[in-house]
């Protein structure tokens, strides 16, 4: 009891993936612009013969957003945002949300559990997550790569996202939803192993020394955000890096530009 009140309960399994998805889609929401810039200048190389003797088209992350924005008009900007939040709901809520839950599950609910059962619970739900969520990335890249350019005449390949679903998989197969699938494992369980582990390492001993007592919600909900901001700015060029034409390379080279 705590001032005549029951302690706050500690959230379920069910609160964790709702939050941390809800959280990972906010955060897309303020992020997508950069990383469809991310994007963007990723593939420009791709057409190296039609790209001789001419200036390239984006430079720099800003200069590529303005671009756009000229080009294509703002809501380029945010060309496979369905695809992205899908993502999110099914992505961030199993890689963050079930963190918790596989931590205990490896600890058999110990209370004290080491460094290495937090690594292999990262290295799991990060596994686990883009082992779930690909084709939805695979959508989303797919949309922010293929702008509709006047001087160029070409077409969008894909009018919805569903319609996306249904002709990656009529075209490429079902495997074509998943392409690129262990590469973008092996980089999310490390991903996911160094934010999660050092975030939940700092928040046990903020909570030990009472720093942030009675507020460690609110810190999972800031977390979750702050890793989601951290990722796109890693993935932007300059950054960390992340390359997505593995998702491209089934694509005739006029559906990148």
């Amino acid at each position: 009891m705590v001032g005549g009140r029951t302690a706050d309960l500690a959230p379920t399994a069910t609160v964790k993936i709702f939050s941390a998805g809800t959280a990972g889609c906010v955060a897309d929401l303020v992020t997508f612009p950069l990383d469809t810039a991310k994007v963007r200048l990723q593939i420009q190389g791709e057409s190296r013969p039609s790209l001789e003797g001419q200036r390239a088209k984006y430079r720099g992350v800003f200069g590529t957003i303005f671009t756009m924005v000229r080009t294509e008009g703002p809501r380029s900007l945010y060309s496979g945002l369905v695809a992205g939040l899908q993502r999110q709901m099914s992505f961030a809520s199993v890689r963050i949300g079930l963190y918790d839950t596989m931590k205990q599950i490896y600890s058999r609910g110990s209370e004290n559990t080491g460094i290495g059962t937090r690594l292999l619970a990262g290295c799991t739900t990060g596994a686990m997550a883009v082992a779930f969520a690909q084709p939805t990335d695979v959508v989303k890249v797919r949309f922010q790569a293929q702008g509709q350019l006047p001087e160029s005449g070409s077409v969008k390949r894909y009018s919805s996202t569903i319609d996306a679903y249904k002709t990656i998989a009529r075209d490429e197969g079902v495997k074509g939803l998943w392409k690129g699938c262990l590469p973008n494992i092996t980089r999310n369980a490390i991903v996911n192993c160094s934010e999660l582990v050092t975030y939940d390492i700092i928040k046990e001993l903020i909570l030990k020394y009472n720093l942030m007592s009675g507020k460690q919600h609110a810190v999972s909900l800031h977390s979750s955000l702050r890793s989601r901001f951290l990722h796109h700015y890693c993935s932007v060029p300059g950054g960390c890096g992340e390359n997505t034409l593995h998702e491209l390379s089934a694509w005739p080279v006029q559906w990148c530009y």
